[in-house]
């Protein structure tokens, strides 16, 4: 059952961290309960289908998580975990630097110099990344993955996912 909790927790900053889309979160709270989780909302949330109102979903997970003693973490802090589960990706070839550009990870608050060096590279959209690069896309794309390296390789930010 540790285990169950450990990774729901994993998911609940996942979560927190815009990572994980409203309909994946039935098929979680199934996996949660195969892991020897037992709640009655979480029960309930394993049964139902990935179309159901994505508010709906939203308020049956965060009441599951409660139920299962399961804290949100701080949203700020989620996300700077998230920011450093990116970079890695981007080291181990997963995403491309372009890749980068989804989302509104530029927004991301810091608070290490790692996390700046690599939050500012994060170009606004994908088509800012031609108009503000240019041709030097190649020199852009090594000091992205330096930063992400830099990021990876930093002491952990403290506790959470």
């Amino acid at each position: 059952m540790q285990s169950g909790l450990t990774s729901l927790g994993e998911v609940a900053c996942r979560y927190q961290a815009d990572e994980l889309r409203p309909e994946d979160l039935p098929m979680i709270a199934a996996e949660a309960l195969a892991a020897g989780l037992d709640t009655p909302t979480l029960c309930e949330l394993a049964g139902w289908p990935r179309n159901i109102d994505p508010r709906d979903i939203r308020d049956a997970f965060e009441q599951a998580l409660a139920e299962s003693g399961v804290e949100l973490p701080d949203r700020g802090l989620a996300r700077r975990h998230a920011l450093r589960r990116m970079a890695a990706r981007l080291i181990d070839g997963e995403i491309t630097p372009t890749d980068l550009a989804t989302g509104d990870w530029w927004e991301t608050e810091v608070e290490t110099a790692a996390e700046q060096s690599f939050v500012v590279l994060i170009p606004q959209c994908e088509c800012c990344i031609e108009y503000t690069l240019g041709l030097d896309q190649q020199t852009w794309a090594a000091q992205v993955r330096n930063a992400a390296l830099a990021l990876t390789s930093s002491p952990p930010i403290g506790p959470g996912c």
